[in-house]
């Protein structure tokens, strides 16, 4: 697996952050996995999962739960886990969500830290179409997931798609779970054990979150 390596911060930063953003619908072992796997090998301070407001990339698709319901589940699921945390900037700032604007309003809030974007292989085609790309490669470095068996591009491919970025590719456990499925197993009453953390799973419950309609 290739590594593209970025210049380290030369000066002091207040912590190191990694922002994890997404939809969460719902949370799963899967994010978690990810979170802690980057928090380790990256050696990060925190890792923040972004919950988003309205995720511009799903504008037209199907229904998103309410974002209200999708941060109460992260933040049971992530109750227990040490360095990793929840986070509503997106949703407080309301509208379609934007890494940009969550990236420019922590270094607001914290003007030395140094952040770390962490995205799974298969955003890495479209990243170019991220809002305002160039200035989010001035403000973080970048850190792409890729699981055994996943299809990201190698070599002069993969340097296109990543030019310009301070970038590393790091591996993680492959786990094989889709919110596709675990919506359609909330709904139809099967178990959600081992694939949501128990937290998220009791939250699901008491809301009656993925029932089906009638």
């Amino acid at each position: 697996m290739r590594r593209i390596e970025w210049n380290p911060r030369v000066h002091k930063v207040s912590r190191n952050v990694g922002i994890f953003g997404g939809t969460f619908d719902p949370v799963h072992v899967g994010h978690l996995v990810t979170a802690v796997n980057a928090r380790s090998a990256l050696d990060l301070d925190v890792v923040l999962l972004v919950v988003a407001n309205e995720p511009w990339q799903k504008t037209g698709g199907r229904e998103v739960t309410p974002a209200k319901d999708r941060l109460a589940l992260v933040e049971a699921a992530v109750r227990d886990c040490e360095g990793i945390e929840v986070c509503d900037l997106e949703i407080e700032r309301g509208g379609s969500s934007y890494t940009i604007d969550t990236a420019k309003e922590l270094i607001v809030d914290e003007p030395d830290v140094a952040l770390t974007l962490i995205v799974g292989a298969d955003v890495v085609p479209n990243l170019s179409s991220w809002r305002e790309v160039d200035e989010l490669k001035r403000l973080c470095r970048l850190v792409v997931v890729n699981r055994p068996g996943s299809r990201l591009a190698a070599g002069r491919e993969l340097e296109e798609q990543l030019a310009g970025w301070r970038a590393q590719v790091i591996e993680v456990p492959a786990l094989e779970v889709s919110s596709t499925d675990l919506r359609d197993r909330a709904a139809t009453g099967r178990p959600l054990d081992f694939l949501i953390p128990d937290g998220a799973i009791r939250v699901i419950r008491e809301r009656g979150l993925y029932a089906l309609d009638g």
